[in-house]
């Protein structure tokens, strides 16, 4: 599993918007390791910002 299914897996178990502290506390995965990971699903389209600094998934 990749580090980005693994911040996307996370953030849909939360059921409710996270920032890149809140994953990384989550999964145990480095902060920086999870903002990259969030900037390629950001790229991508597969997740949103409801508000800022916060991100969930795309319907």
């Amino acid at each position: 599993m990749t580090t980005e299914e693994k911040v996307l897996e996370a953030m849909r178990k939360a059921g409710e918007a996270l920032n890149a502290g809140k994953i990384a506390e989550l999964t145990g995965i480095d902060k920086k390791e999870v903002e990259k990971a969030m900037n390629k699903l950001k790229a991508s389209g597969a997740i949103v910002s409801p508000k800022r600094c916060y991100w969930s998934p795309a319907k």
